[in-house]
């Protein structure tokens, strides 16, 4: 096959081409510091990093599931914490009016403290974040104690949160296992015991129903506790998840720098290699002689 002038210049123009696209990719490497900068560069990291950016919103999106768990949990383990001294206040205030020498005057006294501390349960038993009342289970809009102080008793089901794949776990406190119509009616009753003048005697029956209470919010709050010990297992495993994760979308799509400036330095001298040899290739024209 006879090689014309004009097939060199084609030659010599293609590999020019060739070459200034090979500058374009190490440029848009170093200016974006990414391997490729669209699907076509590389298909096989184009569908890595796709796989991996959507394990990192699955994670992102059970991080956020975990923050609302958090502010259920936290706020009702708080609203326990102070009920549980409450009831021990309203305990020590019992134990103190069974004594022979406390005064009806002083009874009086003591039947006040405690109905405003059983009020102050009540506020508790309504404890509410971001508007949704936690302790009537998915009834979130309706306070567990009504205004007139009279339970809801319309408890909803258990509130349950997806903290990991295939991994849930309720958020909620069951209110009714503590601030039911017994637990208010007791107190009401040790109340009317104390104004009404009752004797230490009589006063006395009311510390095994005390105790009972105490017990059980103790109990509700050492089944939240466990619970929140296994959130925490979680949201330390998804934090290890998404750091590996990250790493593996960085390790894909990520270029090393010091490769990219490598290849473009190189680059830069077979281009002007390149250039040097077109103009040896491309002989003088009639009008080169002609000047």
């Amino acid at each position: 096959m006879r090689v014309t002038q004009g097939m060199l210049n084609n030659n010599m123009l293609q590999n020019m081409s060739k070459s200034y696209q090979n500058m374009n990719k190490y440029q848009e490497q170093f200016s974006t510091g990414k391997k490729i900068s669209r699907p076509s560069d590389d298909p096989v990291v184009a569908m890595k990093g796709i796989d991996y950016r959507s394990e990192l919103t699955k994670v992102e999106q059970f991080e956020r599931n975990i923050g609302e768990v958090y502010n259920w949990m936290d706020t009702s383990d708080v609203a326990l914490d102070e009920s549980t001294k409450a009831l021990q206040r309203i305990r020590e205030l019992t134990v103190q009016a069974s004594s022979d020498s406390m005064g009806e005057q002083e009874r009086q006294s003591i039947a006040k403290e405690v109905g405003q501390i059983r009020d102050h349960l009540k506020d508790l038993a309504n404890t509410e974040v971001n508007g949704k009342y936690l302790f009537n289970g998915t009834n979130t809009t309706e306070p567990l104690v009504a205004e007139d102080g009279t339970l809801n008793n319309n408890f909803g089901d258990d509130v349950n949160i997806e903290i990991s794949k295939g991994i849930t776990v309720k958020a909620n406190v069951d209110g009714e296992n503590i601030f039911s119509d017994e637990f208010f009616d007791d107190l009401d009753t040790l109340k009317t015991q104390l104004e009404s003048g009752a004797s230490g005697d009589d006063l006395d029956g009311n510390l095994s129903v005390l105790d009972g209470h105490i017990e059980g919010v103790i109990d509700e709050r050492a089944d939240l506790g466990a619970r929140m010990n296994r959130r925490d297992m979680v949201e330390d495993r998804l934090a290890v998840q998404k750091e590996i994760t990250t790493k593996m979308l960085s390790d894909n799509e990520d270029a090393e720098m010091e490769e990219v400036i490598t290849n473009l330095k190189t680059q830069e001298s077979i281009h002007r290699a390149a250039l040097s040899a077109g103009a040896r290739i491309i002989q003088p024209t009639l009008m080169d002689f002609l000047r």
